[in-house]
């Protein structure tokens, strides 16, 4: 529900930001956990949990690198929380350090809590309201960027509002959804603690599947292009990124599909093509499970909303 890019949150493990939104966002998937508070207004969302409307009193739950897309019905304003995944992970892990080993066992933990990657959560607007005054102080602490002389105040107000905002939390050991397939994400000590550069090789493969989503690309190809093996690229691109290459290629394909369908009058099926998809039933799959409606129904939504 937001045009401001990953890059702008960087490694700070929380961030706020608070806006009006008047026009249509496309589908578009952020590196880190993201809540959504809605403060005024209404929307409609598509994401993972198909096309539903969000209004006051309401939170959206996306994990990361999870599409998310919206049409206003005439304006929202939001307050949105974006959070460091590692960060959540060491939260979880101090939550139940009587339980869990260590932080891989806090991950593990995390993944079968908390599988659902999109959720709306109905806190209704006098609880929701309760929690305002918490989230504008965090969003004056947090512009300026990263400050340890801020750090405490904002973790505080941070653990305010997920005392309210968690047990709305929908949790469960089984996964439900197609992209959130359990893989053998390990984050280390250095990005937890010192929130350390990714690793060079994953930013390359990154912007490769950015740039050239359209390719026809493979793991081997992916991973002889930036020069590792293919278990290692796998290994270090999800550690950084909690996605395997080609599920985030998917991720990508999907976002530039629902662009072209939104801005464009190219025919889905060239549309598909376009972005990388050789088989309409494929990239139909794909983008419903990503986007939550087909891409026929996504275009005639955007249309209905370009004619209002």
């Amino acid at each position: 529900m937001s045009h401001e890019t990953t890059r702008e949150v960087g490694f700070e493990p929380l961030m706020a930001r608070s806006r009006t939104i008047h026009a249509s966002i496309a589908p578009v998937a952020y590196d880190c956990v993201k809540l959504i508070f809605v403060r005024d207004g209404s929307a409609i969302l598509f994401s993972e949990f198909g096309e539903k409307p969000v209004k006051v009193g309401d939170v959206v739950a996306l994990a990361a690198n999870t599409l998310c897309g919206s049409d206003p019905e005439g304006s929202i304003t939001v307050t949105t929380l974006y959070l460091d995944r590692d960060y959540i992970v060491d939260q979880v892990f101090w939550q139940h350090a009587a339980l869990l080993a260590d932080r891989l066992d806090a991950q593990d933990l995390t993944d079968e809590l908390y599988s659902e990657p999109a959720q709306i959560l109905h806190l209704g607007e006098n609880r929701a309201g309760m929690l305002m005054p918490l989230l504008d102080e965090l969003v004056a602490l947090s512009i300026g960027g990263a400050s340890s002389d801020r750090f405490f105040r904002m973790q505080a107000l941070l653990f305010a509002v997920l005392d309210v905002t968690i047990p709305y939390v929908k949790t469960t050991s089984v996964r439900r959804t197609p992209s959130q397939r359990k893989t053998c994400r390990r984050p280390g000590p250095p990005s937890l603690r010192q929130f350390a550069p990714l690793r060079a090789e994953a930013r390359q493969a990154l912007e490769l599947l950015r740039d050239r989503h359209d390719e026809r690309w493979t793991l081997q190809d992916l991973a002889s292009a930036v020069h590792l093996s293919p278990s290692q690229l796998g290994r270090v691109f999800v550690d950084a990124y909690g996605k395997t290459p080609m599920t985030y290629l998917s991720t990508v394909r999907a976002e530039n599909l629902a662009r072209l369908l939104r801005e464009t009058a190219v025919p889905v099926e060239a549309a598909m093509r376009e972005v990388g998809w050789l088989s309409r039933g494929h990239a139909s799959r794909i983008f419903r499970e990503a986007v939550g409606v087909t891409p026929v129904r996504y275009r005639q939504l955007s249309r209905e909303k370009f004619r209002e």
